[in-house]
């Protein structure tokens, strides 16, 4: 069967991203989208505010997927997949309901969504499922046909996001000095979340952190096959936010670099694992602010790439795209997953990453849409 016929029976691709401000008006109504029902004071806005005024006002995150949205369509072209892929944001221009409602008009029934999150927890998966559900709630109200919306497994593990990885991190050793790039440690990076959250991730509990370490053993292995030297290797924390009362995921990479030098570390490399592309949390909370404790330390570092736009990535979408198309006609699709854990679900189960508060979702298996 030709690519072309392959996506059957999808008709596009809905890139689902987080979205970011483009200048220094949209700093603050963007944190109010972040933030809207969790009553953060306008101080503390402002104070995370300034993390994007040291860069005009402008978060990279929109451009980087603008970037991966023509490398997706270039990919699918080349291997003609005439699958359709648009964007939409949960906080900021192109917001998601409007492109549902663009897609819908266009005549798309069966979409596929690709969020820029790898891993599975609530704020990764299911508060994007969440959104979902309440831009069909909003088409169902102005009396447009609703689509039935599938999500993408989850690809942490998929060879086509950890390769590039890898590349990333044999580029940033290449950037350290000569004389601690052998016995520099790994450190991988990703968002901090509530402990209770960590907890009841996945199906079972306890997913975000097993895949991060499953990726980053893959990582590390590979690493260690491409340069012949086995470098300790760590999983930490960055971009802790909320009540200082609740428990977060730790050691943060600030505290955790100086827990490096203090047992005598001759360097490091920052692995952002846990992030699709160098948005924001990237450029402030590794390339800024510990790349300055690094330098009060006296500490040499390195920070290695996110996938971004690599080809490979695109291709690994392309794969998944396939995937689960096959899986929806019934047949038995090939699941390239490297690690321990295997490929994920297609379809998240009843009851899996819960939120806070109940609020319906959509794409899962307690979708109340089609």
């Amino acid at each position: 069967m030709s690519d072309a016929l392959a996506a059957r029976p999808y008709d596009a691709l809905l890139l689902l991203s987080f979205g970011g401000p483009e200048g220094p008006d949209d700093v603050i109504p963007f944190l109010e989208n972040v933030t809207r029902g969790r009553n953060i004071p306008r101080e503390r806005l402002q104070e995370v505010g300034e993390h994007y005024f040291l860069f005009g006002g402008v978060s990279p995150i929109n451009a980087q997927n603008r970037s991966l949205l023509e490398t997706l369509r270039t990919d699918f072209a080349g291997h003609g997949l005439d699958l359709p892929v648009h964007w939409g944001n949960r906080n900021w221009a192109p917001y998601l309901t409007d492109t549902l409602r663009e897609m819908v008009r266009a005549g798309h029934r069966r979409i596929l969504v690709l969020a820029t999150s790898a891993y599975a927890s609530y704020s990764g998966c299911r508060q994007y499922r969440e959104n979902l559900a309440e831009s069909l709630a909003t088409l169902r109200a102005e009396g447009l046909p609703l689509p039935r919306l599938d999500k993408l497994r989850h690809y942490f593990n998929h060879p086509g996001f950890l390769e590039p990885v890898t590349d990333g991190v044999l580029a940033a050793l290449g950037d350290l000095p000569d004389q601690v790039r052998d016995t520099a440690h790994l450190v991988f990076t990703t968002h901090s979340i509530p402990t209770a959250a960590a907890a009841t991730a996945g199906p079972d509990g306890g997913a975000y952190v097993a895949q991060h370490l499953d990726a980053a053993r893959v990582v590390a292995g590979a690493v260690r096959e491409r340069t012949g030297v086995d470098r300790p290797w760590e999983l930490v924390y960055q971009s802790r936010s909320g009540a200082p009362h609740i428990p977060w995921l730790e050691p943060d990479i600030c505290d955790h670099l100086e827990t490096l030098h203090g047992a005598g570390a001759p360097g490091a490399v920052m692995i952002p694992i846990g992030f699709v592309s160098d948005h924001m949390e990237v450029l402030y909370d590794l390339d800024t602010e510990a790349q300055a404790k690094a330098g009060e330390l006296g500490l040499p570092v390195a920070r290695s790439a996110t996938v971004g736009d690599d080809p490979r990535f695109a291709a690994a979408v392309r794969e998944l795209v396939l995937e689960r198309a096959a899986a929806e006609r019934g047949e038995e699709p090939r699941r390239r997953a490297l690690g321990d854990l295997g490929p994920s679900h297609d379809v998240c189960p009843a009851g899996c990453c819960p939120p806070r508060e109940p609020r319906p979702a959509a794409a899962g298996a307690d979708s109340p849409f089609p």
